[in-house]
């Protein structure tokens, strides 16, 4: 992820693949240089034609004519082969001059046009994304466009997150372009290019690339720009889990691992998996827990709250089996899981709870509890 104070460093080469493309069919279909290149040589060619017939009804051979157009076009100024002694022979050179001169320069412009406006329509764009991210706030740095990162940075869009693409890989990055995503391209492992992506106002970085050396250099350098980030990071080994967590990932993903407790559940649990994944087995949290009949929630406690002060245990008593304290996350960050009811709540602090549907939002404003966020997928019915 990159983020850079000059326009003319950030998005090097970005949708580069894409632009090029953009800029033949627009060349091939709509008005534009190449026309102007088609038409500036039809018309150089009507008018080199044109002079040579008029030559040639004045009396002069065709190849008198040729040359005396090549001359006067051209302006290389050698002396005439005929003398041009009349007065409507010189306007009928003068007026060969003019129409050879302009659709010479007319051709010459739509050829210059046509090998820069790629390039500056490219500058253009660059400008226009370098603007939107640096004007991002709490947006999310996603750190490789490939399988994995494709398919997050979708579910960031469906869920109407902002972020920033991330990757070296010009392909990829026409890729993203061409979905509509705000892209960096530039090595993630560079100070650079986090610094263009805007690390310094991001909320979360996510680095999914195939490489665990590069996610934890990444996450290492990453957490040396901005202490309050959240990191997310890919692991492709287990023993990596554990770098990463020294290198400063908050939350560390191993795919293999995931995907292997999936299959295993699968043969060993496979009608509950069938039961709670029966609509597209992409269901998020709370769409699983509805099938039960219940949710998920974060229930964070206020400074007026009547619960700061209390044990975990009284608040399971007070909410009358309404649900259960899955988790505790102190005020400081620390997750406390399980427990054992005695901890005591603090103002800052918020429960993980699992209850009732219907139950929940009435336990909340019962004690004034400020609900922080639900997990996405969540519907009240």
């Amino acid at each position: 992820m990159e983020r850079s104070p000059s326009t003319s460093r950030i998005l090097p080469g970005a949708g580069t693949i894409a632009a090029r493309t953009l800029v033949l069919r627009r060349n091939l279909t709509q008005p534009g240089p190449l026309r102007k290149v088609f038409f500036g040589i039809a018309s150089f060619l009507t008018t080199c034609t044109l002079a040579i017939c008029g030559y040639m009804l004045a009396g002069w051979s065709f190849l008198d004519a040729l040359y005396m157009v090549v001359i006067t076009v051209f302006g290389v100024g050698y002396g005439e082969t005929q003398p041009v002694n009349t007065p409507l022979l010189r306007l009928f050179t003068i007026g060969v001059i003019i129409a050879g001169s302009i659709s010479v320069v007319y051709t010459v412009g739509g050829f210059v046009q046509l090998l820069t406006e790629g390039e500056l329509r490219q500058v253009l764009e660059t400008q226009r994304m370098t603007r939107e991210i640096s004007e991002l706030e709490g947006h999310t740095i996603l750190c490789g466009f490939g399988r994995m990162g494709q398919i997050l940075a979708e579910k960031l869009k469906d869920a109407g997150q902002s972020f920033v693409v991330v990757d070296a890989d010009d392909e990829r990055i026409s890729d993203a372009v061409a979905l509509g995503y705000l892209v960096f391209n530039g090595n993630a492992t560079d100070e650079f290019a986090l610094e263009a992506a805007g690390i310094g106002r991001a909320k979360v970085l996510a680095t999914v690339l195939p490489d665990d050396a590069s996610n934890v250099y990444i996450t290492l350098t990453a957490r040396g720009m901005n202490p309050d980030l959240i990191i997310l990071a890919r692991g492709e080994f287990p023993t990596t889990e554990k770098k990463l967590k020294l290198a400063g990932a908050d939350h560390v993903v191993l795919p293999p691992t995931i995907g292997a407790l999936r299959m295993a559940h699968l043969i060993t649990h496979p009608a509950s998996l069938d039961f709670l994944d029966r609509n597209d087995g992409s269901s998020t949290i709370n769409e699983l827990l509805a099938n039960l009949n219940l949710r998920m929630d974060e229930l964070t406690i206020p400074a007026n709250s009547g619960l700061a002060g209390r044990a975990v245990e009284d608040i399971e008593v007070r909410g009358r089996g309404m649900f259960v304290v899955t988790a505790l996350r102190r005020a400081n960050g620390e997750i406390l899981n399980p427990l054992d009811g005695t901890e005591i709540l603090e103002m800052g602090d918020t429960l993980i709870v699992v209850g009732h549907r219907r139950d929940l939002p009435q336990f909340a404003r019962h004690f004034a509890l400020k609900r922080q966020m639900q997990y996405r997928g969540n519907r009240t019915r």
